[in-house]
Formats: structure tokens, C-alpha cells, sequence
């Protein structure tokens, strides 16, 4: 499967299994998403179980979280990633503040999937990546995959999760991993170990990270379309990294990234956000609390920049193979 079918697959999954499992958002019904994400599952369990809403993301989510207190399980999309700053009230006051301030009487086992960041020349309202406000949020997590069998098994599980669940869905590798040269051709999942996907249910428990390449040099923390650009460029220059995708960014495995910083001496992170607030400088912060005396070389951080989405110049705010080449040779250097 690509990460669509997969995405796709968790979804028909979960409705067949839980009766209380109900999709909803712009377009998800009779088109199937924009994407195509949700493409058949009207047809397939009817009006009342996925159905289109108005274009109101504060109105959708607010209705999710009512599902929620209520025995449901809503999965609501938000169209673009960009469109989820109307419903950032429900998300922050209502939906991640439910089980603490009703002692745990009401909850809120809602999933806002959402496609997120660049990729497709959307320009600066269809290509943000606004993952670092949604850790900061005390009571919800933030779930991002990098392949179609983690997409799968991560909704799945975040699903099945009781607290409200930020489930961001790369949409440069919705089709195929990028390996971040805007002057090849794109690849495709046919040959990806992470393009294998089971039919029936598994879970991908939230808050493990994966290592996709183990290494001696210097571990590389990323996540999403940036695993595959990382893995493209350390392939190109030889470098000995180990390379940690680390699928939730809330709950994080801690213990996972303490384990290869401590055993390589050197850590860098790679992301798509902007640089200043972004989900690196938690995870630099925390790298420089826990293995400062394993540390050989300073953290380095290679992002986007602290400029609008540029539309036109998409390839160059992405991190790429150049700006990570460079951030490698300068710690192994050190």
C-alpha cells in the first residue's frame, strides 16, 4: 500500500470492528477527501457513520469533542493542516483539558487526522507544518508517520487511544518517499520494506520510536517526509549515522534517544517546521539535559526557516540533502 491505502485501511478497520468509530470532515463522504484518504467508506458503512460537514473547523472539531463525551470515537479531517487554526480553542480548552477537569468522567477519544507540510507547491495556506503548537499542549499527542505500515498502525492505535490524538500525515509521501532532490524524479513505495501492509487490524503502539538505520558516528533525529531525505543523503555521503524516526513527537521515547546520543556522542535533528519554536529545540533541550557529559560536539538542528512558506522557493526551505551534508560535516568535525 502507499500511506493513503494505508491511512484508508485503518479507517475501514476500525469502523468495521467499533460501531462507535465515525469519520466526518470537508469532502470525506461521497468524494472521499481531498487526498482520497477516506475514498469508500460512505459507500460502505453510510450517511450517519462518514459524512461531510461545513466548512467550519472550529464547528467539526467542537461536534467531535461532544462525540467524544459521549461514548464515540470521531475521527474528524482537517482539510490542510493550515485550516486547523479556527479549532485551536477546542483542541487547547476543551478537548486536551476534558479527562483532567471532569476527573476523568468525561473524556475525549477524538483522532484529528490532518495532511501537513510541503511538497505540492501549495504555498503558504496548504504547506505548514505546525506540529511544535500541539506539543506544547498539555493533554493531547502528536503522531506523524514516515511509511505506510506506521500510518496504519499508528491510526489505529491512535483510535483506540482515550485522549485526543494530533495525526499528522506528511503529504509529500502520501504516494512515495522523497529523497529530497527537487531535480529527480520522485520514488514510489514498490520496493519500500514499510510499503508492506496487513490487511486486517495491528497496532503500532504510540510513544516508540523506530530505528531505521543503525549507526556509530552521530544519531539523527527526524520524523516524517525528513526520515527518507535523511536516509537518502547519509546513503549519498557514507556517513556512519544512526538514524531515529521517532513516529510521536507526544508521547516522545525518551529512552530510545538517550540510548544512541549516549553510545554515539553526537545528535542532530532534522525537521520541516521553522527553526525558532520548533518540535528540534525541545528535542535539543532535553538531548543537553540528559547526555551533556556523552556529548562530543554541540546539537545541531537543521530546519526550515523563520520566513512565511514560500511558494516558489519550496525546494530551498526544505532541508535537504545540501543543508544536512554541510550540519554533518560540521559535527563529525568537531
Amino acid at each position: 500500500m502507499n500511506m493513503i491505502q494505508a491511512i484508508n485501511s485503518a479507517m475501514d478497520v476500525m469502523m468495521a470492528r467499533d460501531p462507535d468509530v465515525i469519520v466526518m470532515g470537508e469532502d470525506v463522504g461521497y468524494f472521499g477527501g481531498v487526498f482520497r484518504a477516506t475514498a469508500g467508506l460512505q459507500a460502505k458503512y453510510g450517511k450517519t457513520r462518514v459524512f461531510d460537514t461545513p466548512i467550519t473547523e472550529c464547528g467539526i472539531i467542537g461536534v467531535a469533542v461532544g462525540m467524544g463525551a459521549y461514548g464515540l470515537r470521531p475521527v474528524p479531517e482537517i482539510q490542510f493542516a493550515d485550516y486547523i487554526y479556527p479549532a485551536l480553542d477546542q483542541l487547547v480548552s476543551e478537548a486536551a483539558r476534558l479527562r483532567y477537569r471532569s476527573n476523568a468522567d468525561f473524556i475525549a477519544p477524538i483522532t484529528v487526522r490532518s495532511p501537513f507540510g510541503g511538497g505540492i507547491f501549495g504555498g503558504q495556506t496548504h504547506s505548514q507544518s505546525p506540529e511544535g503548537i500541539f506539543t506544547h499542549v498539555s493533554g493531547l499527542k502528536t503522531v506523524i508517520p514516515s511509511t505506510p505500515y506506521d500510518a496504519k498502525g499508528l491510526l489505529i492505535a491512535a483510535i483506540e487511544d482515550n485522549d485526543p490524538v494530533i495525526f499528522f500525515e506528511p503529504k509529500r509521501i502520501y504516494n512515495g518517499p522523497f529523497h529530497g532532490h527537487y531535480d529527480r524524479p520522485a520514488r514510489t513505495w514498490a520496493d519500500h520494506p514499510g510499503a508492506e501492509v496487513p490487511e486486517g487490524y495491528y497496532k503500532v503502539p504510540l510513544g516508540k520510536a523506530a530505528v531505521v538505520r543503525p549507526g556509530e558516528a552521530v544519531t539523527i533525529l527526524c520524523y516524517g517526509t525528513m526520515v527518507h531525505v535523511v536516509a537518502t543523503t547519509i546513503e549519498e555521503l557514507g556517513v556512519d549515522a544512526e538514524i531515529i524516526d521517532l513516529r510521536t513527537l507526544v508521547p516522545l521515547d525518551i529512552e530510545a534517544i538517550e540510548e544512541s546520543v549516549r553510545k554515539t556522542g553526537r545528535c542532530m535533528i532534522v525537521h520541516e517546521a521553522t527553526r525558532t519554536g520548533g518540535f528540534g529545540a525541545e528535542l535539543s533541550a532535553l538531548v543537553t539535559e540528559r547526555c551533556f557529559y556523552h556529548l562530543e560536539a554541540p546539537v545541531e538542528r537543521v530546519t526550515g526557516f523563520d520566513t512565511p512558506y514560500p511558494h516558489s522557493l519550496e525546494w530551498a526551505y526544505f532541508p535537504g540533502p545540501v543543508r544536512i551534508g554541510e550540519a554533518l560535516k560540521k559535527i563529525l568535525k568537531d
